[in-house]
Protein backbone atom coordinates (compact mmCIF):
# COMPACT_ATOMS: atom_id res chain seq x y z
CA UNK A 1 0.00 0.00 0.00
CA UNK A 2 1.52 3.31 -1.11
CA UNK A 3 0.91 6.08 1.45
CA UNK A 4 -1.07 9.11 0.26
CA UNK A 5 1.71 11.42 1.37
CA UNK A 6 4.51 9.73 -0.62
CA UNK A 7 5.35 12.90 -2.58
CA UNK A 8 5.43 14.89 0.64
CA UNK A 9 7.73 12.29 2.25
CA UNK A 10 10.18 12.53 -0.65
CA UNK A 11 10.02 16.33 -0.51
CA UNK A 12 10.75 16.36 3.21
CA UNK A 13 13.74 14.08 2.71
CA UNK A 14 15.02 16.22 -0.16
CA UNK A 15 14.55 19.38 1.91
CA UNK A 16 16.57 17.87 4.73
CA UNK A 17 19.37 16.81 2.40
CA UNK A 18 19.40 20.23 0.74
CA UNK A 19 19.65 21.90 4.15
CA UNK A 20 22.69 19.70 4.84
CA UNK A 21 24.21 20.79 1.52
CA UNK A 22 23.95 17.34 -0.07
CA UNK A 23 21.10 17.81 -2.59
CA UNK A 24 21.40 21.25 -4.15
CA UNK A 25 21.13 20.22 -7.82
CA UNK A 26 17.43 20.28 -8.86
CA UNK A 27 18.19 17.51 -11.34
CA UNK A 28 19.04 15.08 -8.54
CA UNK A 29 15.96 16.16 -6.61
CA UNK A 30 13.86 15.29 -9.66
CA UNK A 31 15.64 11.93 -9.81
CA UNK A 32 14.70 11.18 -6.18
CA UNK A 33 11.05 11.63 -7.20
CA UNK A 34 11.35 9.77 -10.50
CA UNK A 35 12.90 6.64 -8.96
CA UNK A 36 11.51 6.56 -5.39
CA UNK A 37 13.65 4.74 -2.87
CA UNK A 38 10.95 2.37 -1.58
CA UNK A 39 11.11 0.43 -4.84
CA UNK A 40 14.60 -0.73 -3.83
CA UNK A 41 14.07 -1.64 -0.17
CA UNK A 42 13.03 -5.20 0.73
CA UNK A 43 10.03 -6.01 2.90
CA UNK A 44 12.29 -6.84 5.83
CA UNK A 45 15.66 -5.27 6.46
CA UNK A 46 17.75 -3.43 9.01
CA UNK A 47 17.69 0.37 9.26
CA UNK A 48 20.96 1.98 10.33
CA UNK A 49 20.44 5.70 11.06
CA UNK A 50 22.97 8.09 9.56
CA UNK A 51 24.01 9.49 12.93
CA UNK A 52 23.61 8.61 16.60
CA UNK A 53 21.12 5.94 17.51
CA UNK A 54 20.98 2.16 17.24
CA UNK A 55 19.86 0.30 14.17
CA UNK A 56 16.60 -1.64 14.14
CA UNK A 57 14.74 -4.21 12.09
CA UNK A 58 12.06 -2.87 9.76
CA UNK A 59 9.23 -5.15 8.60
CA UNK A 60 6.74 -3.78 6.10
CA UNK A 61 4.09 -6.41 6.86
CA UNK A 62 4.33 -6.22 10.65
CA UNK A 63 4.83 -2.45 11.02
CA UNK A 64 4.34 -0.54 7.75
CA UNK A 65 4.53 2.88 9.42
CA UNK A 66 8.02 2.30 10.76
CA UNK A 67 9.09 0.78 7.44
CA UNK A 68 7.99 3.84 5.43
CA UNK A 69 9.49 6.23 7.98
CA UNK A 70 12.85 4.46 7.78
CA UNK A 71 12.86 4.30 3.97
CA UNK A 72 12.32 8.06 3.69
CA UNK A 73 14.77 9.00 6.40
CA UNK A 74 18.50 9.52 6.06
CA UNK A 75 19.22 5.96 7.13
CA UNK A 76 21.17 3.23 5.40
CA UNK A 77 19.07 0.10 4.92
CA UNK A 78 21.11 -3.09 5.39
CA UNK A 79 19.80 -5.65 2.93
CA UNK A 80 22.31 -8.48 3.35
CA UNK A 81 24.52 -9.78 6.15
CA UNK A 82 27.48 -12.13 6.10
CA UNK A 83 27.38 -12.32 2.27
CA UNK A 84 23.90 -13.78 2.41
CA UNK A 85 24.52 -16.51 4.96
CA UNK A 86 22.77 -14.73 7.85
CA UNK A 87 19.16 -13.68 8.33
CA UNK A 88 18.39 -9.97 8.60
CA UNK A 89 17.89 -10.34 12.35
CA UNK A 90 21.25 -12.08 12.76
CA UNK A 91 24.10 -9.92 14.11
CA UNK A 92 26.35 -10.87 11.19
CA UNK A 93 28.41 -8.18 9.49
CA UNK A 94 26.52 -6.07 6.90
CA UNK A 95 27.56 -7.00 3.36
CA UNK A 96 25.12 -5.08 1.14
CA UNK A 97 22.78 -2.13 1.57
CA UNK A 98 20.70 0.66 0.15
CA UNK A 99 23.01 3.52 1.14
CA UNK A 100 21.81 6.47 3.21
CA UNK A 101 20.21 9.10 0.95
CA UNK A 102 22.53 11.83 2.25
CA UNK A 103 25.57 9.79 1.33
CA UNK A 104 24.11 8.91 -2.08
CA UNK A 105 23.33 12.57 -2.79
CA UNK A 106 26.78 13.71 -1.72
CA UNK A 107 28.53 11.16 -3.93
CA UNK A 108 26.34 11.96 -6.93
CA UNK A 109 26.98 15.66 -6.44
CA UNK A 110 30.74 15.10 -6.56
CA UNK A 111 30.43 12.66 -9.46
CA UNK A 112 28.69 15.46 -11.41
CA UNK A 113 27.89 13.47 -14.56
CA UNK A 114 27.24 15.40 -17.75
CA UNK A 115 24.76 14.59 -20.49
CA UNK A 116 25.58 11.36 -22.32
CA UNK A 117 28.46 10.50 -19.96
CA UNK A 118 29.30 6.80 -19.84
CA UNK A 119 29.31 5.68 -16.20
CA UNK A 120 30.71 2.61 -14.46
CA UNK A 121 29.28 1.83 -11.04
CA UNK A 122 31.19 -0.59 -8.81
CA UNK A 123 28.80 -2.12 -6.27
CA UNK A 124 25.25 -2.40 -7.60
CA UNK A 125 23.63 -3.05 -4.23
CA UNK A 126 19.88 -2.64 -4.46
CA UNK A 127 20.12 -0.84 -7.81
CA UNK A 128 18.83 2.51 -6.49
CA UNK A 129 21.92 4.53 -7.40
CA UNK A 130 22.09 2.88 -10.83
CA UNK A 131 18.48 3.97 -11.37
CA UNK A 132 19.24 7.55 -10.28
CA UNK A 133 22.19 7.66 -12.67
CA UNK A 134 20.05 6.19 -15.45
CA UNK A 135 17.48 8.94 -14.97
CA UNK A 136 20.20 11.60 -15.38
CA UNK A 137 22.26 10.24 -18.29
CA UNK A 138 20.14 7.45 -19.80
CA UNK A 139 20.18 3.79 -18.84
CA UNK A 140 22.19 2.90 -21.93
CA UNK A 141 25.10 4.91 -20.54
CA UNK A 142 25.14 3.21 -17.12
CA UNK A 143 27.00 -0.02 -16.42
CA UNK A 144 26.92 -1.49 -12.92
CA UNK A 145 28.92 -4.45 -11.63
CA UNK A 146 28.54 -6.38 -8.38
CA UNK A 147 30.56 -9.36 -7.19
CA UNK A 148 27.54 -11.11 -5.65
CA UNK A 149 25.17 -12.85 -8.10
CA UNK A 150 22.28 -12.79 -5.61
CA UNK A 151 22.68 -9.04 -5.05
CA UNK A 152 22.79 -8.38 -8.79
CA UNK A 153 19.72 -10.54 -9.40
CA UNK A 154 17.78 -8.71 -6.68
CA UNK A 155 18.80 -5.34 -8.15
CA UNK A 156 17.57 -6.44 -11.57
CA UNK A 157 14.15 -7.27 -10.07
CA UNK A 158 14.01 -3.91 -8.32
CA UNK A 159 14.87 -2.08 -11.53
CA UNK A 160 12.36 -3.99 -13.65
CA UNK A 161 9.44 -1.88 -12.43
CA UNK A 162 11.10 1.50 -12.80
CA UNK A 163 11.39 1.92 -16.55
CA UNK A 164 15.18 2.10 -16.24
CA UNK A 165 17.37 -0.77 -17.41
CA UNK A 166 21.07 -0.07 -16.88
CA UNK A 167 23.44 -2.85 -17.87
CA UNK A 168 24.15 -5.11 -14.89
CA UNK A 169 27.12 -7.45 -14.66
CA UNK A 170 28.34 -9.92 -12.07
CA UNK A 171 32.08 -9.79 -11.53
CA UNK A 172 35.02 -8.39 -9.63
CA UNK A 173 34.58 -4.63 -9.73
CA UNK A 174 38.27 -4.02 -9.02
CA UNK A 175 38.92 -5.15 -12.59
CA UNK A 176 36.49 -2.61 -13.97
CA UNK A 177 34.81 -3.67 -17.19
CA UNK A 178 37.32 -3.26 -20.04
CA UNK A 179 34.93 -4.44 -22.74
CA UNK A 180 32.64 -1.48 -21.95
CA UNK A 181 35.38 1.14 -21.49
CA UNK A 182 36.17 3.96 -21.76
CA UNK A 183 34.08 5.64 -19.08
CA UNK A 184 33.61 9.30 -18.24
CA UNK A 185 32.70 8.66 -14.62
CA UNK A 186 33.33 5.84 -12.14
CA UNK A 187 31.10 5.65 -9.07
CA UNK A 188 32.34 3.28 -6.35
CA UNK A 189 29.95 2.18 -3.60
CA UNK A 190 32.31 0.11 -1.43
CA UNK A 191 35.17 1.12 0.86
CA UNK A 192 38.55 1.10 -0.87
CA UNK A 193 41.99 0.80 0.71
CA UNK A 194 44.04 0.42 -2.47
CA UNK A 195 42.75 2.12 -5.63
CA UNK A 196 42.64 -0.46 -8.47
CA UNK A 197 44.56 0.96 -11.41
CA UNK A 198 42.03 -0.59 -13.80
CA UNK A 199 39.62 2.21 -12.89
CA UNK A 200 42.12 4.84 -14.02
CA UNK A 201 43.00 2.89 -17.20
CA UNK A 202 39.34 2.60 -18.17
CA UNK A 203 38.48 6.27 -17.60
CA UNK A 204 38.94 8.96 -20.23
CA UNK A 205 41.37 11.82 -19.55
CA UNK A 206 39.37 14.45 -17.70
CA UNK A 207 37.07 11.81 -16.26
CA UNK A 208 36.10 11.61 -12.59
CA UNK A 209 36.27 8.74 -10.10
CA UNK A 210 34.38 9.07 -6.81
CA UNK A 211 35.03 6.49 -4.11
CA UNK A 212 35.02 5.91 -0.34
CA UNK A 213 38.66 5.81 0.78
CA UNK A 214 38.97 3.60 3.86
CA UNK A 215 42.62 3.41 4.92
CA UNK A 216 41.92 1.96 8.38
CA UNK A 217 42.05 5.12 10.48
CA UNK A 218 38.76 6.69 11.45
CA UNK A 219 35.48 6.65 9.57
CA UNK A 220 36.72 6.96 6.00
CA UNK A 221 36.85 9.66 3.35
CA UNK A 222 35.10 10.61 0.15
CA UNK A 223 37.80 10.82 -2.52
CA UNK A 224 37.25 12.62 -5.85
CA UNK A 225 39.93 11.84 -8.42
CA UNK A 226 40.47 13.39 -11.85
CA UNK A 227 42.14 11.23 -14.48
CA UNK A 228 44.90 13.06 -16.34
CA UNK A 229 46.45 12.23 -19.67
CA UNK A 230 49.68 10.70 -18.41
CA UNK A 231 47.98 7.67 -16.87
CA UNK A 232 47.62 9.06 -13.37
CA UNK A 233 44.72 10.27 -11.26
CA UNK A 234 44.91 13.19 -8.86
CA UNK A 235 42.27 14.37 -6.43
CA UNK A 236 41.15 15.54 -3.04
CA UNK A 237 39.03 14.52 -0.05
CA UNK A 238 35.94 16.74 0.05
CA UNK A 239 34.19 14.92 2.90
CA UNK A 240 33.69 11.86 5.09
CA UNK A 241 32.42 8.51 3.79
CA UNK A 242 31.86 5.24 5.59
CA UNK A 243 31.08 2.20 3.41
CA UNK A 244 31.32 -1.57 3.64
CA UNK A 245 34.71 -2.61 2.23
CA UNK A 246 35.24 -4.12 -1.18
CA UNK A 247 35.09 -7.87 -0.64
CA UNK A 248 38.56 -8.35 -2.08
CA UNK A 249 40.00 -5.75 0.30
CA UNK A 250 38.41 -6.84 3.55
CA UNK A 251 40.76 -7.10 6.50
CA UNK A 252 39.88 -10.22 8.52
CA UNK A 253 39.08 -9.55 12.16
CA UNK A 254 41.89 -10.59 14.47
CA UNK A 255 40.77 -11.66 17.89
CA UNK A 256 42.38 -9.28 20.34
CA UNK A 257 42.39 -12.00 22.99
CA UNK A 258 44.53 -14.24 20.79
CA UNK A 259 47.25 -11.80 19.75
CA UNK A 260 50.83 -13.12 20.11
CA UNK A 261 52.64 -12.15 23.32
CA UNK A 262 56.21 -13.17 22.57
CA UNK A 263 58.61 -10.23 22.71
CA UNK A 264 56.00 -8.04 24.41
CA UNK A 265 57.41 -4.61 25.29
CA UNK A 266 55.89 -2.27 27.87
CA UNK A 267 56.39 1.47 28.21
CA UNK A 268 54.42 4.58 29.11
CA UNK A 269 53.14 7.62 27.25
CA UNK A 270 51.84 11.02 28.30
CA UNK A 271 49.73 11.34 25.15
CA UNK A 272 46.06 10.64 25.78
CA UNK A 273 45.38 7.74 23.34
CA UNK A 274 41.82 8.97 22.78
CA UNK A 275 43.21 11.92 20.83
CA UNK A 276 44.15 9.64 17.93
CA UNK A 277 40.47 8.84 17.43
CA UNK A 278 38.97 12.19 18.50
CA UNK A 279 40.97 14.34 16.08
CA UNK A 280 39.39 13.13 12.85
CA UNK A 281 41.39 15.68 10.86
CA UNK A 282 44.51 13.66 11.68
CA UNK A 283 43.15 10.45 10.11
CA UNK A 284 44.56 10.98 6.63
CA UNK A 285 47.98 11.92 7.95
CA UNK A 286 48.07 8.93 10.32
CA UNK A 287 46.93 6.58 7.55
CA UNK A 288 49.80 7.76 5.35
CA UNK A 289 52.39 7.65 8.12
CA UNK A 290 51.27 4.37 9.75
CA UNK A 291 49.97 2.26 6.84
CA UNK A 292 48.39 -1.16 6.99
CA UNK A 293 46.92 -0.66 10.48
CA UNK A 294 43.40 -0.85 11.89
CA UNK A 295 42.41 0.95 15.08
CA UNK A 296 39.81 0.00 17.67
CA UNK A 297 38.70 1.85 20.80
CA UNK A 298 37.00 -0.18 23.52
CA UNK A 299 35.40 1.43 26.57
CA UNK A 300 35.07 -0.08 30.02
CA UNK A 301 31.76 -0.99 31.60
CA UNK A 302 30.09 -0.10 34.88
CA UNK A 303 32.40 1.65 37.31
CA UNK A 304 35.16 1.55 34.67
CA UNK A 305 33.06 3.27 31.99
CA UNK A 306 35.49 6.19 31.69
CA UNK A 307 38.41 3.85 31.07
CA UNK A 308 39.23 2.70 27.55
CA UNK A 309 41.88 0.93 25.51
CA UNK A 310 43.10 1.95 22.08
CA UNK A 311 44.28 -0.96 19.94
CA UNK A 312 46.42 -0.68 16.81
CA UNK A 313 46.56 -3.93 14.85
CA UNK A 314 48.55 -4.69 11.72
CA UNK A 315 46.97 -6.89 9.07
CA UNK A 316 47.98 -10.55 8.89
CA UNK A 317 48.14 -13.31 11.46
CA UNK A 318 51.71 -12.40 12.39
CA UNK A 319 51.23 -8.64 12.20
CA UNK A 320 52.36 -6.33 14.97
CA UNK A 321 49.99 -4.87 17.51
CA UNK A 322 49.91 -2.24 20.26
CA UNK A 323 47.51 -1.23 23.00
CA UNK A 324 47.31 1.86 25.20
CA UNK A 325 45.17 1.96 28.35
CA UNK A 326 43.53 5.26 29.24
CA UNK A 327 42.69 5.62 32.94
CA UNK A 328 41.24 8.94 34.17
CA UNK A 329 43.56 10.88 36.47
CA UNK A 330 46.74 9.09 35.41
CA UNK A 331 49.77 11.14 34.42
CA UNK A 332 50.98 8.42 32.08
CA UNK A 333 49.30 5.55 30.29
CA UNK A 334 50.47 1.96 29.88
CA UNK A 335 51.66 1.02 26.39
CA UNK A 336 52.10 -2.58 25.27
CA UNK A 337 53.63 -3.41 21.87
CA UNK A 338 54.52 -6.61 20.10
CA UNK A 339 55.91 -7.47 16.70
CA UNK A 340 58.44 -6.21 14.19
CA UNK A 341 56.86 -2.75 14.14
CA UNK A 342 56.30 -0.59 17.22
CA UNK A 343 52.90 0.67 16.14
CA UNK A 344 52.25 3.03 19.04
CA UNK A 345 55.65 4.64 18.61
CA UNK A 346 54.92 5.17 14.91
CA UNK A 347 51.47 6.57 15.60
CA UNK A 348 52.60 8.85 18.42
CA UNK A 349 55.42 10.32 16.30
CA UNK A 350 53.03 10.86 13.39
CA UNK A 351 50.38 12.51 15.55
CA UNK A 352 52.87 14.86 17.19
CA UNK A 353 54.24 15.74 13.77
CA UNK A 354 50.71 16.53 12.59
CA UNK A 355 50.25 18.80 15.61
CA UNK A 356 53.57 20.49 14.86
CA UNK A 357 52.40 21.20 11.29
CA UNK A 358 49.51 23.24 12.68
CA UNK A 359 46.86 20.50 12.62
CA UNK A 360 46.23 20.55 8.83
CA UNK A 361 42.62 19.72 7.99
CA UNK A 362 41.36 17.31 5.33
CA UNK A 363 40.85 20.04 2.73
CA UNK A 364 44.64 20.37 2.48
CA UNK A 365 45.16 16.69 1.66
CA UNK A 366 45.00 14.98 -1.70
CA UNK A 367 45.88 11.72 -3.40
CA UNK A 368 47.78 10.66 -6.49
CA UNK A 369 47.40 7.22 -8.09
CA UNK A 370 49.93 5.96 -10.66
CA UNK A 371 50.35 2.56 -12.34
CA UNK A 372 52.73 1.55 -9.56
CA UNK A 373 51.54 3.21 -6.37
CA UNK A 374 49.23 5.61 -4.59
CA UNK A 375 50.18 8.25 -2.06
CA UNK A 376 48.51 10.90 0.05
CA UNK A 377 49.95 14.40 -0.17
CA UNK A 378 49.46 17.72 1.58
CA UNK A 379 49.03 21.09 -0.16
CA UNK A 380 50.71 19.95 -3.39
CA UNK A 381 50.98 16.58 -5.20
CA UNK A 382 54.75 16.74 -4.89
CA UNK A 383 54.69 16.91 -1.09
CA UNK A 384 54.01 13.49 0.41
CA UNK A 385 52.10 13.62 3.67
CA UNK A 386 54.46 11.13 5.31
Amino acid sequence: MIPDDLTARIDRLCDRLAADGDLLDPGWRAAFHAVPRHLFVPERAWAAPNGPGPGFVIDRAADPGTWWDAVYSDAAIITQRSDGTADVADPGEPSSSCSAPGTVAEFLSHLAPEDHNRILEVGTGTGWTAALLSYRVGAGNVTSVDIDPAVSESAAKNLSGTGHAPRLFVGDGTLGLPESAPFDRVHVAAGVTGIPYAWIEQTRPGGVIVLPFAPGWGFGWLARLHVVGDGTAVGAFPGFAGYMPLRGQRVPWRSLSGLPQDGLAESATRLDPRRLRADSAADLFLAAAVPGVRTYLFHGEGSEADECTLWLVEAGDEGAWASVDYVPGRREFLVQQQGARRLWDEAERAYLRWLGMGRPTHDRFGMTVTPDAQHVWIDHPGIHAA
